[in-house]
């Protein structure tokens, strides 16, 4: 009798310790938060195209040295990622992203009192800079630490995020110049970046074990001990001393820096290029909102296609359109093709940029993902900062954009050439 009875028992417990994953899963408030915290801040930093021309007209200063110091903001804020993610590491991302939030706030501010072309380099190829070296890599790494199945989604519309602020960011900025001048929309916009990106950072953890819950919103075991935190994460993990001496991490960067090299020319250039073409300032400004619109596709269409195609081919399939929409650029005399050339570039860039977290941390894993993934922007995102001064030298040298144009495709095709070498690493290499 008594074993008759223990039977039901011992399968009511079994069931009653069946894990049963969240009804709602965190991770998505950090990548909500994420999502608008590099809205605001890559929505200010492409509004620089549209600055631009007006700061030359009330100052004098020419493309080429107006260029020159965003340029040294794009080295600047690429480089300090090393540091951004090592922190991240070490700090959790809170804390990084609001002292991040206040040193990107503090220099544009100080942009709309700026008297001297020599302040430009300090309060935004500095402050600025060092302020938003705090923004890409903390949000991404730490997404990836939230997610491992649904990695390519999360990362897009994480990612999304920016070019969603490329879109409305550059419209807005025009009407604030054309409403209060630009030294006015600058103290605005440094407001918005520290108010919004620190009340958003707020509500950001480092990752999930450390709140009890599994990547991807997984049950949690019967037993909280099961759940790995710090340096036992599950899965294969590299630390970035071990990742450096693969030949994968090598050629990743080689690849990024390639196209990131000359990234950053339309974003800096696309308007005054527009302008000469006979567009308006407002339609004009409208081509960089085109970018951040098929930005904000492609990263939410590439991410989740790269999670069943695998990241390497997606990638490839951005370098590609990413050298089709230069050619496009090249051969541009009105509105007809610009527009759509500029849609390609962005779905293209967008792509690519989301691909970047998650194939680094399907290739190393999350233990070291902020080293890694900042080691990585640093070294490949830094020469990123020569492409609008190259760009700006070459229009004051011939008075056209197209060299620039179609330097920047070539570039994209060697990047796809070395695309085909890259392998996931291997451990047993290393022996």
């Amino acid at each position: 009798m008594s074993n008759s009875r223990s039977a039901p028992q011992e399968i009511l417990a079994t069931d009653e310790a069946t894990p049963v994953p969240p009804k709602f899963f965190f991770g998505w408030i950090v990548v909500a938060c994420a999502f608008a915290i590099l809205c605001i801040c890559y929505g200010i930093q492409f509004t620089f195209g549209v600055f631009m021309p007006v700061i030359s007209a009330d100052t004098g200063w020419n493309r080429a040295s107006l260029s020159l110091p965003y340029s040294l903001y794009v080295f600047v804020y690429s480089a300090l990622g090393i540091v951004s993610g090592r922190l991240t590491d070490r700090l959790g991302p809170r804390v990084v992203l609001m002292a991040g939030a206040c040193l990107l706030g503090t220099g544009l501010m100080l942009m709309s009192g700026v008297h001297a072309l020599w302040q430009i380099y300090v309060v935004l190829g500095l402050i600025a800079a060092a302020g938003m070296s705090a923004a890409y890599v903390p949000c991404n790494v730490t997404v990836v630490r939230w997610f491992t199945r649904k990695r390519g989604l999360a990362l897009s519309i994480t990612s999304s995020g920016a070019s969603f602020g490329t879109f409305i960011f550059p419209p807005l900025a025009t009407a604030l110049i054309a409403a209060y001048g630009w030294r006015r929309t600058y103290l605005l916009f440094g407001l918005l970046a520290v108010g919004g990106v620190v009340a958003c950072a707020s509500f950001i953890a480092r990752d999930p074990e450390k709140m009890g819950l599994l990547p991807d919103g997984d049950a949690i075991p019967e037993s909280p001990a099961a759940i790995a935190v710090g340096e036992n994460l599950p899965g294969e993990n590299w630390t970035l001393a071990e990742a450096q001496r693969t030949g994968a991490f090598w050629l990743i960067n080689a690849i990024f820096t390639l196209t990131w090299l000359v990234v950053f020319i339309p974003m800096v250039h696309i308007v005054p290029f527009a302008i000469d073409l006979g567009i308006s300032h407002f339609f004009a400004a409208m081509t960089i909102s085109t970018i951040g619109f098929a930005g904000f596709t492609g990263r939410l269409a590439i991410g989740p296609i790269s999670d069943r195609l695998g990241r390497v081919p997606s990638l490839g399939l951005c370098l590609s359109l990413q050298a089709l929409a230069f050619f496009g650029f090249t051969a541009s005399a009105g509105p007809s093709l610009l527009y759509p050339a500029a849609a390609v570039f962005g779905f293209s860039y967008g792509g690519g940029t989301a691909l970047f977290p998650a194939l680094v941390g399907d290739f190393f894993g999350r233990l070291a993902i902020g080293a890694i993934v900042g080691f990585i922007f640093a070294l490949a995102g830094s020469p990123a900062a020569f492409g609008p001064f190259i760009a700006g030298y070459l229009y004051d040298a011939t008075k056209s954009y197209h060299a620039a144009f179609l330097m920047s495709a070539c570039v994209n095709l060697v990047a796809l050439a070395l695309l085909f070498a890259l392998k996931k690493p291997s451990r047993a290499a290393l022996d």
